[in-house]
């Protein structure tokens, strides 16, 4: 299985927009720069775009190793806060943390933690990421 997204850009880093785009068109032309990555600005950017398939990536692989101990989850809640740092004068993506907040009917918080462990270490983009990936899961 193979999936795409693009991107376009004019102009300089500061001054130049960009518009980014996904196969499926879930995104279609959303604009990023330099104002949605290092200020306020409307649009996206590489660091949420990256936070969002991380979190969608190991919500999903929670759902399969709960699947795995007989559990079905009512709602999982994850967020991916995803660090972009200086390194030696260099940007670079030094961490992201995982918070995910989960309702499972029946569950020990013994069995949601080691399936919420094994999920963020088998998660496909986990395994992409080389950046520390830490994990707070609170099961209510």
């Amino acid at each position: 299985m193979k999936k795409s997204g693009s991107a376009v850009w004019s102009g300089g880093l500061k001054d130049g927009k960009g518009f980014i785009s996904s196969e499926s068109g879930a995104l279609d032309n959303i604009a990023y720069g330099f104002n949605t990555r290092f200020e306020d600005g409307p649009g996206s950017n590489p660091e949420e775009l990256i936070g969002a398939a991380h979190a969608a990536c190991f919500t999903m692989a929670l759902s399969g190793k709960l699947g795995e101990a007989g559990l079905k989850a009512t709602a999982l809640k994850t967020t991916a806060q995803v660090s972009l740092d200086k390194v030696d004068g260099e940007y670079a993506i030094t961490a992201i943390h995982l918070t995910l907040v989960a309702t499972i009917p029946g569950a020990t918080d013994e069995v949601f933690q080691d399936a919420a462990l094994r999920a963020k270490l088998g998660c496909p983009v986990s395994k992409l990421l080389v950046a520390n990936i830490t994990l707070d899961a609170t099961l209510e």
